[in-house]
């Protein structure tokens, strides 16, 4: 049997399960108008079991797995398909529409704004991305600027999330299980690390450099050079690192932080860009109490728990997969005191007018065991 022959069987088998699958979808919209009909529920997982063991029967065992898989799939195009016929949402998406109507069109200009750190920090330097004129205030650490937004000392707080070479800042990604907030921005900033020291002071004369542990992972390469018998010391910033070096009398200390700290502290700049790569990025949130999604939100965040059982993410993946939606980042965080049990973060492409939007809103609940909505946004580059 030649290969074309093959090839034809298996395009004529394709028509047969395109058929089948269009087929099955009618009956899908069948069982959903009776569902709506009797008041039932769109989700029966008991009938899914037995589906699934009946399927095995019909299979040789080494295709199980396949099989899963596949209807994995189906199972989430046939449920995204009854929900896209329900003609009531979801009282979460009529918040986020009520948000869309009552948010301001225009991003605001001027606010409170809480930062970690001191003056000079990338966090500031980022609101300066976000506001045209910000009133920063500065707080010593991350939780901090939480507990500011929810008791709303600051109408907004920024936080960095990620970096592109050091990774996921995990101190927020854990705060974030603990406390109440709505994510209405974000800004891609570009990080550029600089060697400072005291006024006079040579590199050779350095025993000891201070700054945060996202910098002194970014410059990793760069501090090789220096040896083991110059300590390196992690502070709660970089901006922190070059006050401290300014306050110190020793002549043997050094900072890794952003170039604007040599003026603000009065430091001299020994090396300019010193981080490992020139593609240096950290991506900061702006989060604010209360939900506003401006004009042209097309990123949404959420966080689920999800139970410690093969498949669980998975069907969560097929569910994005099955409403088309760009999955463009997923952080799995463990939660305390819950043994094998995980936050997971996942921030989707989508624009918040788009059907899959609604339809993944609607639907929230029945892929997991808790989640959160934590907002729909841009983000600034």
């Amino acid at each position: 049997m030649s290969l074309e022959t093959l090839r034809v069987a298996i395009d004529e088998a394709d028509k047969e399960l395109v058929q089948a699958f269009e087929k099955r979808m009618q009956i899908v919209e069948d069982i959903a108008k009776l569902k709506k009909e009797q008041g039932m529920q769109t989700i029966d997982k008991k009938r899914e079991n037995e589906k699934i063991k009946a399927l095995h029967e019909m299979t040789k065992p080494a295709l199980w797995q396949s099989v899963d898989v596949l209807y994995d799939t189906i199972f989430e195009l046939s449920k995204n398909y009854q929900n896209s016929l329900k003609e009531e949402h979801s009282p979460l998406y009529k918040e986020v529409e009520e948000a869309l109507e009552q948010t301001q069109k225009l991003f605001p200009q001027s606010a409170t704004v809480a930062c970690q750190g001191v003056e000079g920090a990338y966090s500031e330097r980022a609101t300066s991305r976000l506001f045209k004129h910000p009133s920063v205030l500065y707080f010593k650490t991350f939780e901090s600027v939480f507990s500011a937004i929810e008791s709303g000392l600051c109408q907004y707080g920024v936080l960095p999330l990620e970096n592109s070479t050091a990774g996921s800042v995990n101190r927020v990604y854990d705060l974030m299980m603990n406390h109440n907030f709505k994510i209405v921005k974000s800004v891609r900033f570009k990080v550029e690390h600089s060697l400072l020291v005291p006024n006079g002071v040579k590199k050779e004369d350095i025993k000891e450099i201070f700054s945060h542990e996202q910098a002194i992972s970014q410059c990793a390469s760069f501090l090789e050079q220096f040896g083991p018998e110059v300590k390196i010391t992690r502070m709660e910033n970089t901006a922190a690192a070059a006050e401290a070096v300014s306050n110190s009398e020793r002549r043997d200390v050094a900072a890794i932080a952003s170039h604007s700290c040599t003026y603000l502290y009065n430091l001299t700049c020994l090396e300019r860009d010193i981080q490992d790569t020139s593609n240096n990025y950290t991506r900061f949130i702006c989060i604010s109490k209360n939900l506003e999604v401006y004009p042209g939100a097309d990123r949404t965040s959420i966080m689920m728990v999800l139970p410690h059982k093969p498949g669980a993410l998975h069907k969560v993946l097929s569910r994005f997969t099955a409403l088309g939606l760009n999955l463009i980042k997923l952080e799995s965080r463990p939660i305390p005191e819950r043994d094998f049990e995980f936050m997971f973060y996942f921030d989707l492409e989508s624009s918040v007018y788009a059907t899959e939007f609604a339809s993944l809103i609607d639907n929230l609940k029945d892929i997991c065991e808790d989640f959160r909505y934590l907002g729909s946004y841009s983000e600034v580059i």
